[in-house]
């Protein structure tokens, strides 16, 4: 991997993307790596989804979660070939520009594939299973491959991060269905980013509400995400399963109180 790119050159997070941000609860950051640079590390990413996803069952005899996407999470701390991508300091900057912080840490990475004929991905908001104490956590969405408008990239709430939990419904048909009526029910505006180019990124705050459409296309929409969490955050209440299970797997078992920073949890940015 000597010669893998470093991606510790760093962008310019302009004032309209960090304003559309803290307004919207998502922005959209076009280019944060070249085709070059991603194309490089795509084959380790989507050999270890092959690798961790063999034993899936037939996408026809999964659930709506499980028909929405292959998920592989902790591909970092798994494959060496993928670290500097997880670690890249160029998107985490990019990540404490947007929240407005000093630095921030990994809470996990993982990749999302959404397979030909997947199904959508339901209404959620990602922070429901997170045990932290606070809302300044996002999520960089980056594709690995073109996604045209036909195959899509998520849809989002606008503003609904400012609500902070809408009902803590797990992602599901119940989430679907509960969510899909809030947003039709209170005229809550919503929108895409649309068609995507690889390296293009967007980025979505822990409590903003959103959905992606299923895929009927012959393409594999390979993605892959890494969430950051502001550093000095400290680990939150454990009230329900889903928290329980992050608190072991993400942050080490760690004690609400006490600092998120674990081996699993290093310093992205500032490096």
């Amino acid at each position: 991997m000597t010669d893998a790119p470093t991606l510790t050159d760093t962008i310019e997070i302009t004032a309209e993307q960090r304003a559309d941000f803290a307004a919207r609860g998502h922005a959209v950051v076009r280019g944060l790596a070249s085709a070059e640079e991603v194309e490089f590390f795509r084959p380790a990413i989507e050999a270890g989804v092959r690798r961790f996803t063999a034993n899936q069952a037939a996408l026809e005899d999964r659930d709506t979660y499980g028909k929405a996407f292959l998920q592989v999470p902790n591909l970092c701390f798994f494959d060496d070939a993928v670290r500097p991508f997880s670690f890249a300091p160029r998107f985490a900057k990019a990540a404490a520009d947007l929240l407005g912080v000093d630095g921030v840490r990994m809470y996990h990475d993982q990749a999302l594939f959404k397979e030909p004929g997947g199904g959508h991905t339901p209404w959620h908001q990602d922070q429901t299973y997170w045990p932290l104490d606070t809302d300044r956590t996002v999520t960089m969405w980056m594709p690995l491959v073109d996604v045209p408008a036909d195959v899509g990239s998520m849809t989002f709430v606008d503003g609904s991060h400012r609500e902070g939990s809408l009902g803590g419904w797990v992602i599901g048909d119940e989430s679907q269905e509960q969510f899909a009526a809030m947003v039709q029910s209170r005229g809550m505006a919503t929108s895409t980013h649309g068609a995507m180019r690889a390296g293009d990124a967007t980025f979505h705050t822990g409590w903003t509400l959103h959905s992606a459409p299923a895929n009927n296309t012959s393409l594999l929409r390979g993605v892959m995400t890494v969430i950051y969490v502001a550093d000095g955050t400290r680990v939150g209440p454990i009230d329900s399963p889903y928290r329980a299970f992050d608190q072991q797997i993400w942050l080490g078992g760690a004690e609400p109180g006490s600092l998120v920073g674990g081996e699993r949890n290093p310093l992205l940015w500032p490096v």
